[in-house]
């Protein structure tokens, strides 16, 4: 555990990183503050230590480089000792916003050993965070009964999948936790954070036979998907919790990351050093200042940008821009605090399989 404070560390805010796709929108690059591209963007990387698209820092000494040689140098200053060491000195979490204009394809991500084995990868388990919904906007995950590998592929070929598939109507507030294996679309009409895996491995089930960005039919995965897919079903796929203000609300402790809401209106003092990991911080709504206690160092957050604050100095304050207004940030970490991990495992498979 580290005790000591580095004193020239400080959270990381970093450049636009958006992506082109064909089911994205337009309130993206408006809340980058960027002009409007004629292209849709689906995707913006918040926070991303992904080889194909690092996210690039944006202010500091260290602005205008990329996040993973930034982590390379100082890995258990920022990454934390524990988290560190388990992940090899990379970044295991990625944080993106999702513009869903039209539907997603619908899509199923491989756990660790099938990711590993096939791949050479991690898996890719994730959450959503319901930021805004149109009216009777809805989503998919999982399957509404159990069906076998036969019925799946007869599905694909017969384009009927959709119908066995749970449709869940959102609405802000509302989160998803999508363990690798469960099936699963985000529909047109919704604007979400998800919090994942740093893994960029995803087998397209189905795609409503439409081009990608090129023109040209998008590639599927019907075979590995078949072997990914979890077909059991539980009883309820929307994670319930309670979100009081002033607070820090649990949303999700699992295995790969804790998830908490922070929602506030007035400053918050937020010390996660005993955690020893990174946070990641997306402020939801409200810009605010965050100031490390330890070093005097600070940020401002704007509403829809995200920071990563490195685990040596993540003991800090929150405080609202608007003496009258309200920040809620949504905080993504690894938990390290003392807890027996594979107790921690088999706990919350217990309870995502009830």
């Amino acid at each position: 555990m580290i005790t000591m404070v580095a004193t020239d560390l400080y959270p990381l805010l970093f450049e636009p990183n958006l992506h082109h796709v064909i089911w994205g929108g337009d309130r993206l690059p408006s809340i980058k503050g960027l002009p409007a591209d004629p292209e849709p963007v689906g995707e913006s990387w918040e926070v991303s230590a992904v080889p194909t698209s690092t996210s690039i820092i944006a202010n500091g000494p260290w602005a205008g480089q990329d996040l993973i040689s930034v982590i390379s140098r100082r890995p258990e200053e920022i990454l934390g000792h524990e988290v560190a060491r388990q992940y090899d000195n990379q970044l295991p979490l990625l944080v993106k916003l999702i513009d869903a204009k039209r539907d997603l394809s619908i899509q199923v991500h491989p756990n660790d050993e099938m990711a590993r084995r096939v791949h050479g990868k991690r898996g890719k388990t994730e959450m959503w965070y319901v930021i805004d919904a149109a009216p009777g906007a809805s989503l998919l995950a999982g399957f509404k009964r159990e069906i076998s590998q036969y019925e799946f592929r007869n599905r694909i070929e017969d384009n009927s999948i959709v119908e066995v598939l749970a449709r869940h109507e959102v609405r802000p507030g509302d989160v998803f936790y999508i363990p690798a294996g469960r099936v699963h679309a985000i529909c047109g009409g919704i604007f979400l954070a998800e919090v994942q895996q740093s893994s960029d491995v995803t087998y397209r089930i189905y795609d409503y036979n439409r081009p990608g960005m090129d023109g040209k039919p998008r590639q599927l995965h019907t075979e590995l998907a078949a072997q990914a897919i979890d077909f059991r079903v539980p009883d309820e796929y929307r994670t319930v919790y309670i979100d009081e203000p002033n607070r820090a609300n649990l949303v999700i402790d699992s295995p790969y990351f804790v998830v908490r809401v922070v929602d506030i209106q007035s400053p918050f003092h937020r010390n996660l050093i005993k955690y020893d990991s990174f946070i990641i911080s997306l402020c939801i709504q409200g810009d605010c200042t965050l100031r490390i206690r330890e070093t005097g160092h600070e940020i401002s957050l704007r509403e829809g940008h995200s920071c990563l604050i490195p685990a040596a100095i993540a003991d800090y304050d929150v405080i609202p821009a608007n003496a009258q207004g309200k920040t809620k940030l949504l905080d993504a970490f690894v938990n390290n605090k003392l807890l027996d991990i594979g107790h921690r495992v088999t706990r919350f498979l217990h309870i995502t399989r009830q």
